[in-house]
């Protein structure tokens, strides 16, 4: 489901508030003493006071998400650039989800419900009862040139295409089970990847050499849980080479991996539910904390240079206020950016 609110604008977000909020401080994970310590810089992309899940164009100097602005009924997919200067929805029928750019920047590809509006509406925060009739559809960066690529009136969300521009990796859900699956850019070939019974896989990215994936799952008997554990894993594109990542018992989520083709960012979920973005090394598994806030942080993207985490947080709403917006942070010190 790449990684990577799934989901009405907060697509997994709403699922794990459920899940979390609720929960007492006895419930909350066991973990050690807290960690301190003190951010990079931070700083709020204008303009957006209701969006999440952004993603880096090419360039580096946009992003596409999901918003909703006064006269939208629902959440749809918008780009926008990174100081805020402009704001473009794409789609204005049905309701959106997930989104992504192809990497030359020309095409974008994106979930929504727009030609099945007949369909039992379902419920984007509830994975026992996600939208049927959720389909993938690309277009160019004005909303033009629409083109549907999956007609099965499943749930097809949770979206990403691979750095060489050749696939499309998304999530599907059949019969309450969720699996990642990848697509030719076309829509043709389309072909499954996960066959587990007892995992709900989604969230998915590749990494730089367009055959490995990093997702993350939990397990469907942990379904409707408080303080649902998630785990992060990898796999190749061709169901083998299967690796799993993360081994501590809490909550793994939303992995999105870094240009240097071995650090991924991803959500811890701290006592007493606090959700901060890590980053780990695929290589030595070393984790470095990056956000140190009380409010909710979450969806980590890289940019292409390495340079920025886009990431989105309710910090600056008042308490209680779950609407989300972007926000920046300089990672350019980490050195994750593209290796020669």
């Amino acid at each position: 489901m790449n990684v990577r609110n799934q989901k009405s604008l907060l697509l997994l977000l709403a699922s794990l508030v459920v899940f979390f909020i609720g929960c007492s401080k006895k419930e909350a994970p066991k973990e050690g003493k807290e960690e301190t310590g003190k951010e990079l810089k931070v700083w709020k992309i204008p303009n957006i006071d209701n969006g999440a899940e952004f993603y880096f164009s090419p360039d580096g100097k946009s992003m596409i998400g999901n918003a909703k602005f006064d006269d939208d009924s629902v959440h749809h997919v918008y780009i926008i650039r990174i100081d805020g200067s402009y704001i473009k929805r794409i789609n204005n029928k049905g309701e959106d989800a997930c989104s992504y750019y192809f990497p030359d920047g020309k095409k974008i590809i994106w979930t929504s419900t727009r030609d099945n509006l007949d369909l039992p509406k379902g419920d984007w925060s509830d994975t026992r009862n996600y939208p049927t009739g959720a389909e993938l559809y690309t277009s160019d960066l004005e909303g033009g040139n629409v083109v549907r690529l999956t007609h099965n009136k499943y749930y097809d969300a949770e979206v990403s295409v691979s750095p060489d521009g050749k696939k499309i990796l998304f999530t599907r859900e059949i019969d309450g089970k969720c699996d990642l699956w990848v697509m030719d850019v076309d829509g043709t070939n389309q072909r499954q990847i996960t066959f587990t019974d007892e995992w709900q896989e989604g969230g998915s990215f590749y990494l730089e050499d367009s055959e490995t994936i990093i997702y993350r799952a939990w397990q469907r008997k942990d379904e409707g849980k408080r303080g649902m554990p998630m785990t992060i894993f990898t796999i190749k594109d061709d169901g083998t080479d299967f690796k799993q990542i993360t081994h501590d018992p809490g909550t793994n989520w939303a992995p999105f991996p870094a240009p240097d083709n071995d650090h991924f960012t991803y959500i811890r979920v701290l006592p007493p539910f606090n959700f901060e973005i890590y980053m780990m090394s695929l290589k030595t598994g070393e984790k470095t904390r990056l956000t140190y806030n009380k409010a909710f942080d979450g969806f980590p993207v890289i940019s292409p240079d390495g340079k920025l985490l886009g990431f989105s947080s309710n910090r600056d709403k008042p308490k209680g206020v779950r609407k989300l917006s972007p926000y920046l942070m300089d990672i350019s010190s980490l050195n994750v950016g593209p290796k020669d």
